[in-house]
């Protein structure tokens, strides 16, 4: 909470600082972020990146003492490829400043089963239990969340001034407890763009809802991947695309 006026109302600002990721020695990353769960954002972007497909491949994860950031070290190959080819990293419009980008809508992950639109009335109820946890939210408003459900509970939670943070700490959370987002719900506040969609996609999420909207490249990758995306959640008339 930052300083006010003698008698003017206290002002509410939300944390925000710099925090830098080494992969294999090699610079990553430098997120913006709310500087909270910063090992399970670490391993959430790594995971959602394809540098690692489970909590074995995060060979080591290293903070710095003098500053926010981590040395993290994977496998060669997967630092070399993702999902079989080259990698391609690139500037991003997300929270990170570089997002990997897969070649081609052929190459997005597919999942193997056809997932299931939600329930709906559930979904909007899973959505309330998420903004009722929102401590940020409850003090600034200026807020992200993100939770990963398996349609009746919320397995896992996280705030972040950036919707691709939040969503890289939920999955980080999976990824350090030693399990996997398959076919879970994962819920988000804020839109669903292109980048976060691949980072579903190579999650293997079953469905991604928001009480936003998708962006007309995250419906092209969800499609391509076999996942639902629920938009409007939250309304009394949300819109599914689904596979």
């Amino acid at each position: 909470m930052s300083a006010a006026p003698d008698g003017a109302t206290p002002l509410d600002a939300v944390d925000e600082v710099p925090v830098w990721l080494e992969v294999n020695g090699e610079p990553a990353v430098t997120w913006m972020c709310t500087p909270d769960q910063l090992p399970e954002l670490v391993a959430g972007w790594c995971f959602g990146e394809g540098y690692i497909d489970s909590r074995a491949d995060l060979l080591s994860m290293r903070p710095c003492a003098k500053e926010p950031g981590f040395w993290v070290t994977v496998p060669p190959e997967r630092y070399q490829t993702v999902e079989g080819q080259e990698r391609r990293r690139v500037l991003a419009s997300g929270c990170g400043a570089v997002t990997t980008i897969l070649g081609s809508l052929s190459a997005v992950p597919r999942r193997t089963a056809r997932p299931e639109v939600p329930d709906l009335a559930r979904t909007r109820a899973l959505f309330k239990e998420l903004f009722a946890r929102g401590e940020r939210y409850a003090t600034t408003g200026g807020i992200h969340a993100a939770a990963l459900t398996d349609g009746t509970t919320l397995l896992a939670h996280a705030e972040d001034i950036g919707r691709h943070n939040a969503v890289d700490k939920v999955l980080g959370q999976r990824i350090l407890a030693g399990e996997r987002p398959d076919d879970l719900i994962l819920l988000v506040t804020g839109r669903i763009s292109g980048e976060l969609a691949f980072k579903a996609a190579r999650a293997r999420i079953a469905v991604v809802a928001t009480p936003s909207v998708p962006s007309t490249i995250a419906v092209d990758i969800a499609r391509a991947a076999g996942m639902v995306l629920v938009g409007r959640a939250v309304s009394g008339a949300p819109q599914v695309w689904a596979p």
